[in-house]
């Protein structure tokens, strides 16, 4: 990728820091990088479009162990869960045997797994050694007639929020527009029922999350063509530029999508949050009040008052036990302030929010839910977050999985909130199974256990009441008459 293609992506018009330095957008300096590549980014974007083949074309480290660590899930194709790799050494670089062998590997995914596309990434090596991916992916969609598509996001580009940038813009220009969307089925339209295309950008359907949403979107009329990219097919990423308006799920990640759709064929675009009750409704008046059609307004306002009822009733008992909980928040992008949204409607006091990833943007709704002097969390560091949790007598961590041994060595109670989260708490039905969690969390024995006092500190005699006796050892008054007795065989011998 050329420099002034990284620039541009950098200086993205719909973004928020635009409006300031560019902060957020910057190029970084050396080491910045850590906390994820644009190779990272890139793949993470595009990795749960699930019938697609990734070939990560670099050496076997860039495949790593951590492949579909988001949890991502899909109703059908699990290819996207195979990690492919090209697996340069030094020998390939030395010999510049690097292209041969990715043209080889494509010849391979697609003889063996017949993918709906093949999606291949650029990383660190090759690019450095001068590897023309675009060429390769040229000729082997010439010769198999399978879409191969280059992704050029080599790590040293920038940081992954760059990489999800490169990933959106490579499918808008070399995706996006190349098929027409099905008809709609017969019998689903009639008198004051029309069906209306949406898209959702920046959606991966972390645990099952997107399922809880579509089957209200379906009720509505409101037909998902594509979710960039949670349980995607690459067909319905040719179909994104006939939606009638996007929801940005995601601004941090993919907003470019968004700005250039709307450019591109006039699509208007608003971002939005699953998370919570209120901003769940707020999502499915926001599509209503862009499409302008009034009998999806009528059934919008009557779903939306039978979902929020029942959830009420639902949510009382859980509520009254969440009423007085203090939670820490630890995450990022709009997590920042859309979980701080949901866990105000269970009634829980967010002390503090994590603001590393978040926008301007997502900063302004945080003060708008906790108002002006909200504490932000920048310094994500074990002892800072530890003492923030002790400061603000906090009940429960929720944050990412990579804090949760944090939080366990300290023996306080953890939720993990991020990607690798086994339970999905978007919509209306995650409402609930967040509120389930939280009390499980909060409410278990085992925090009680783990701060007393262990048995060998306890005076002796309380030591031994609170220590059961090993099974078959006998009583204390046995083991004295059996001591005793043997004083008397002694005495007597």
């Amino acid at each position: 990728m050329k420099q002034k293609d990284i620039a541009a992506l950098l200086d993205e018009p719909a973004c928020e820091h635009n409006k300031k330095e560019k902060s957020g957008c910057a190029k970084t300096k050396p080491g910045a990088t850590a906390g994820g590549c644009a190779f990272d980014g890139a793949q993470i974007a595009l990795l749960p479009i699930v019938d697609v083949a990734h070939i990560v074309h670099g050496s076997i480290a860039c495949a790593g162990s951590a492949w579909d660590n988001r949890g991502t899930r899909s109703t059908g194709p699990e290819l996207f869960k195979l990690g492919m790799t090209t697996d340069l050494t030094e020998q390939d670089v030395i010999m510049g045997r690097g292209e041969k062998r990715l043209f080889h590997g494509i010849k391979q995914a697609i003889e063996g797994y017949r993918p709906a596309a093949v999606l291949v990434y650029n990383t660190c090596v090759p690019a450095l050694i001068g590897d023309d991916i675009g060429a390769v992916c040229k000729a082997a969609t010439e010769r198999w007639g399978t879409p191969v598509i280059a992704v050029d996001a080599a790590g040293f580009y920038g940081t992954k929020n760059l990489g999800n940038r490169i990933a959106g813009e490579t499918m808008v220009k070399q995706v996006c527009g190349t098929r027409e969307p099905d008809p709609v089925p017969a019998g689903i339209e009639r008198d004051g029922f029309k069906v209306h295309d949406i898209n959702l950008i920046g959606e991966y359907n972390i645990a099952g999350e997107l399922w809880h949403v579509l089957p209200l979107l379906d009720e509505l009329g409101l037909r998902v063509l594509c979710t960039l990219s949670g349980d995607a097919r690459f067909r319905e990423v040719q179909t994104m530029h006939r939606a009638d308006v996007n929801m940005m799920v995601c601004s941090k990640a993919m907003i470019n999508v968004a700005r250039q759709l709307k450019d591109a064929y006039g699509m208007p675009w608003f971002e939005g949050s699953f998370y919570g009750v209120a901003d769940m409704s707020r999502a499915l008046r926001d599509f209503a009040r862009r499409i302008d059609d009034p009998a999806l307004t009528e059934r919008t306002e009557a779903l939306i008052a039978r979902e929020e009822a029942r959830l009420t009733t639902a949510l009382a008992p859980w509520r009254e036990r969440l009423q007085s909980k203090r939670a820490l928040l630890y995450t990022g992008g709009v997590k920042s302030w859309s979980v701080v949204s949901a866990l105000q409607d269970l009634g829980i006091t967010v002390v503090a929010t994590g603001t590393k990833k978040s926008t301007e943007d997502d900063k302004a709704r945080i003060r708008a839910l906790m108002g002006e002097d909200a504490p932000m969390i920048e310094d994500g560091n074990p002892r800072s977050l530890l003492d923030l949790y002790k400061r603000y007598d906090a009940d429960v961590m929720i944050a990412g999985g990579r804090n949760m041994y944090t939080a366990l060595k300290a023996r306080i109670p953890f939720l993990d909130i991020n990607q690798e989260r086994e339970f999905g708490y978007a919509g209306y039905a995650g409402m609930l199974e967040l509120a389930r969690q939280i009390c499980v969390t909060v409410e278990s024995p085992i925090w009680g256990a783990v701060r007393s006092a262990p048995p060998w500190a306890l005076p002796a005699a309380a030591a031994a009441e609170a220590t059961p006796a090993p099974v078959g050892a006998p009583s204390p008054a046995r083991s004295a008459e059996h001591d005793g007795t043997e004083r008397e065989v002694a005495n007597h011998a």
